[in-house]
């Protein structure tokens, strides 16, 4: 027996034999749909989403077998031959088929704008013929009493309670909730921050395909993510493992304007928290401001406004004309609950088409008319503009009214392929997912194509193949696959394999999930949130015991394998496990240890240990003579304080800091200091082992660490000491004098020196100023048997009077000349004196001096700047200048040219300066001078000269022995030397000189 259901109103009895199942969320009503459907032979349930149709024919499958249910929907139908039930839309539901039972869920939609007259259509003509079920909301008890007189209300209670949670901030949501959202951009803002907070989410939105939306909510179904970011699609009857619904927005875009949400709409989607007898919880976030208490209490007690009007269409069409048909779609119904549907998408594509008189010539028949109105009820998946949706049913109509019937297979085959390509982004898949559904719902339209099976198993196909690429595209988003592993896993407590690899990778199940460098962990910096947190739970299983291992190894480890950087840090096999800080003194720094809260305490202080004792080692090897020194217990007196001051200074002591402390010192207090390997120099007491690179890096290093700050320098930011190899470099304003002294420099003018260099360029400065021409040598010579005497040959620059003139060997000392080594000079007290030579023209006419370099001159400790200018040798008078011009050079004016102009030349000549006592009065200088000490030099100490006896009679016996000797009496009793003859005097020659000139210079006569 064939029968359809009913179509046809019964009267005052029309809800005789249907049942209302009504009431909130959670209460098991689709449950009891498909229990009651498979107790029948054949019985058919309409669903208000293609997901919802998909869930429960799953659902239908499992218990019945899939070759005795049948799914149909407008974009898929999978029709076994033998099939017993039917899950359809409601929409797809189809009228030709016999059922014993029929159930329509959501049956609160009739009053919807856009489909509710589809409902209204199911509520009063979708009749099984033994049991009909209505399920929906309570708010549906009056509206179905007045249109259904006789049918029987149940209520169901909810399974579980629902309650306000308040507001909770996106990233202290709790797990297993749903946030949302009702606008694309919001769902994908949203998911993005879940993702980099929380670990990950799953998206459900309503333009999604059924295959993508199933993916992404069995994402979140199998716990690979907590979190599910949501339209109010989630409200139509998805049942979701939710425990909590946050409203991150309360404002929807329904079609034609933004409103607010109604209490009964905030309600369906809330009650969607809880499950089974689970409670559940909802609340707001993001920008949504908390609900006031009336509301509350509303959605917790599921009180809402009774539905006021259903929406209602004519379902009998008349199909004579195009005008009888709008006619049709504009009847009013004749019951107060009902209200004619307004304008919805397939009635605007009518009127939009309808005005191309072409396609209303070709609408004359009823058939025709009734396949214009079958084209405008294709759905707008694409959301394109009304005008567009209308071009494209004007098109398809125009092909099937053709003279071939169908639409051409290249032109389909054309709009087909360009949607299969699974490149570009979310927005660019959503696009073509779109479009091929499109092509999906025609494909099932036999009558319009060749070969519909054919193009239904290629659309279908395609629309696969993009809802996969795109559910791909949305977890490489929106889910770190890693931590929705471990969390996965954490949650089930279940036990994670965990390994270290050589390089300190840290692999939890083979993910990467940070690196242990040295004893520190670091968490993987891609992600955060959560992910921190469970790759920190999951690496502790495997940080605990690597750390306590490589604590032991680095208690037995040797010195050699720890290392210092030059800004502090320690070094153990390539990791850094510490660095220097502040100490009492500066060399006495502090270790602080990088390790994290994962090294157990004993471990942690067996590391800090084993750092401290490679610290004194390493201190005392690099740095042995200064610390041998800071702890001498054997120097006594003023010994005992410079020591102090040495170290305290790093090793290196301004001689001028410490004047009178030095002079005071006697030499054993002197001997003391020299056993522990210090160096009284002209200008600096320093250690010259601490002057090796080194050592001197480190010695930097600690006067950084301890006093830097004072100066604005810091051990990480510390200027880069000297290369090796160099004497002096340019001395930077910007960098105090502490840094260049405790690098191993002493500033002095415009360069920095080598504390070295600068003693060593003391000393050839000190061999030139007390070299005197005396001393004379004797030599036999066998040939005529007379005594002669040969001078000792001077050292280069040196002028025998206390001065010196300044020579390659001096400056290559120190690696620099010209202004550069002029400022030395002057900072180290010399003076300049500059002679100007009559008659002589530049260098040629300065005397020139010995060629021949001097041996090395023992060293001094006196301040060379000390000494006073020396007296004129026993070989020169009392009244004539240091130089006296040769007769070679006298020569040599007199042959110039008549009209040649003689520019003046000087002679330079470096002298010490003059000794200047700040701590002495001003009115005692001059007078008694202080007996010279022991290693101290006085102006006329050198070879063959004895030291000054400081008073006026020793002063004057000197001056007595310097006049004999000018005079010719040798009191060693050697040979008179012969007086010069006048005539061969230089004097002489000077005289003739001055004559010359002035005689060219007078006119000639005639």
């Amino acid at each position: 027996m064939t029968k359809t259901l009913s179509t046809q109103s019964t009267g005052p009895a029309r809800g005789r034999g249907v049942t209302a199942v009504l009431g909130p969320t959670n209460t098991g009503k689709t449950h009891l749909a498909i229990e009651r459907m498979l107790a029948h032979d054949v019985g058919v349930i309409g669903l208000p989403l293609r997901l919802l149709a998909r869930e429960v024919y799953d659902k239908v499958v499992a218990r019945a077998g899939a070759n005795q249910v049948a799914l149909i929907t407008g974009e898929e139908k999978i029709k076994p031959p033998s099939a017993r039930f039917y899950v359809c839309t409601v929409e797809a539901m189809p009228r030709e088929l016999e059922a014993d039972f029929v159930a329509v869920d959501e049956i609160q939609l009739a009053a919807d704008a856009e489909r509710g007259h589809v409902f209204t259509n199911r509520l009063f003509h979708a009749r099984g013929l033994n049991e009909t079920l209505l399920l929906g909301a309570a708010t549906m008890r009056d509206a179905i009493r007045e249109v259904l007189p006789g049918a029987n209300l149940v209520s169901r209670p909810r399974l579980s309670n629902l309650s306000y949670a308040g507001e909770k901030k996106i990233t202290r949501l709790p797990r297993r909730a749903a946030i949302v959202a009702f606008s694309v951009n919001d769902v994908y803002a949203i998911a993005e921050l879940v993702r980099r907070q929380r670990g990950g989410a799953a998206v459900v939105l309503g333009a999604l395909s059924p295959r993508t939306r199933n993916a992404q909510v069995e994402l979140y179904q199998n716990g690979d993510v907590d979190f599910l970011v949501a339209t109010d699609a989630i409200g139509m009857g998805l049942n979701l493992d939710l425990d909590h619904v946050a409203f991150a927005g309360v404002r929807k875009f329904d079609g034609h304007a933004h409103r607010n949400l109604s209490p009964s709409e905030i309600g369906q989607i809330a009650g969607r928290a809880g499950r089974h007898m689970n409670d559940g919880t909802f609340g707001v976030t993001g920008q949504v401001p908390p609900f006031d208490h009336e509301l509350i209490e509303r959605l917790e007690t599921h009180s809402f406004d009774q539905v006021g009007m259903l929406q209602w269409r004519s379902r009998t069409l008349d199909f004579a004309s195009i005008e009888a048909l709008k006619e049709s779609l504009r009847e009013m119904p004749d019951h107060p609950r009902l209200t004619r549907s307004r304008m919805v998408d397939d009635v605007i594509a009518l009127e939009n088409v309808t005005r191309d008189e072409r396609i209303c010539d070709l609408a004359r028949s009823p058939a025709a008319v009734g396949l214009l109105w079958e084209m405008c009820q294709i759905p707008d998946y694409r959301k394109v503009s009304p005008t567009d949706h209308a071009d494209l049913a004007a098109t398809l109509y125009r092909y099937v009214m053709s003279d071939e019937g169908k639409i051409p297979e290249d032109w389909f085959a054309n709009q087909v392929s360009q949607t299969d390509r699974t490149d570009g982004d979310l927005d660019t898949l959503s696009n073509r997912l779109a479009q091929i559904r499109t092509w999906t719902f025609v494909s099932h339209r036999a009558q319009w194509l060749h070969d519909p099976e054919h193009w239904q198993d290629r659309t279908r196909a395609i629309e696969d193949k993009l809802s996969d690429a795109l559910h791909e595209r949305l977890t490489q988003r929106f889910v770190d696959r890693r931590t929705s592993v471990l969390m996965r896993r954490l949650r089930d407590k279940e036990e994670m394999m965990a390994e270290i690899s050589d390089d300190g990778q840290i692999l939890v199940e083979n993910h990467f999930v940070g690196s242990l460098d040295g004893f520190r962990f670091t968490p993987d910096a891609s992600s955060d949130g959560i992910h921190g947190k469970a790759a920190l739970h999951a690496a502790t299983q495997v940080l605990a015991t690597e750390l306590a291992s490589r604590a032991a190894a680095l208690a037995a480890a040797a010195d050699e394998t720890i290392t210092l950087t030059p800004n502090g840090r320690i070094v153990w096999q390539g990791s850094e496990i510490g660095r220097l800080t502040r100490g009492d003194t500066a060399l006495k720094p502090r270790i602080e240890l990088f390790a994290d809260e994962y090294l157990g305490p004993p471990d942690r202080e067996r590391v800090t240990a084993r750092l401290d004792s490679w610290l004194a080692a390493y201190l005392d090897a690099k740095l042995k003579p200064l610390i041998a020194l800071s702890e001498a217990q054997d120097l006594t007196g003023l010994a005992r304080g410079l020591a102090f001051r040495l170290t305290e200074n790093l090793g290196v002591l301004r001689r001028d800091t410490a004047a009178a402390e030095i002079k005071a010192l006697d030499q054993a207090d002197r001997g003391q200091l020299r056993k522990y390997g210090v160096r009284f120099g002209a200008f600096n007491l320093y250690f010259p082992a601490l002057l090796k690179p080194a050592a001197a890096e480190l010695l930097l290093l600690l006067w950084a660490l301890h006093a830097g700050q004072e100066h604005g320098l810091d051990a990480d930011a510390l200027p880069e000491r000297p290369k090796q190899g160099l004497t002096s470099v340019p001395a930077d304003k910007a960098i105090p004098e502490p840094y260049w002294r405790a690098a191993g420099f002493h500033v002095a003018g415009n360069r920095a020196v080598r504390i070295d260099m600068l003693e060593r360029l003391s000393d050839l400065i000190r061999a030139r100023v007390i070299w005197r021409q005396a001393a004379v040598t004797e030599a036999q010579t066998e040939a005529n048997g007379t005594n002669r005497k040969e001078p000792a040959a001077p050292p280069s620059g040196a002028t025998g009077d206390g001065g010196f003139r300044i020579v390659p060997e001096l400056m290559s000392m120190v690696g620099c000349s010209g202004d550069e080594f002029t400022s030395i000079l002057r900072a180290l007290g010399f003076r300049l004196e500059r002679r100007k030579i009559e008659g002589g023209n530049g260098a040629d006419a300065i005397p020139a001096t010995a060629e021949a370099a001097p041996a090395e001159t023992p060293h001094t400790e006196a301040p060379l700047a000390e000494a006073a200018p020396a007296e004129a040798t026993a070989t020169e008078p009392a009244s004539a200048p240091p130089e006296t011009p040769s007769a070679e050079t006298a020569d040599a004016v007199a042959e110039a040219p008549k009209d040649a102009v003689t520019e003046p030349a000087f002679d330079e000549i470096w002298r010490p300066g003059k000794r200047r006592d700040p701590h002495r009065p001003q009115h005692a200088r001059g007078k008694g001078r202080k007996p010279a000490e022991a290693g101290d030099l006085s102006p006329r100490q050198g070879k063959g000269h004895k030291k000054a006896k400081g008073n006026e009679r020793d002063q004057a016996k000197g001056q007595d022995r310097d006049r004999q000797a000018r005079q010719g009496r040798d009191r060693q009793g050697q040979p008179k030397r012969e007086r010069m003859l006048p005539e061969h005097s230089p004097f002489a020659a000077l005289k003739d000189l001055r004559d010359s000139l002035a005689a060219r210079s007078r006119p000639e006569k005639n």
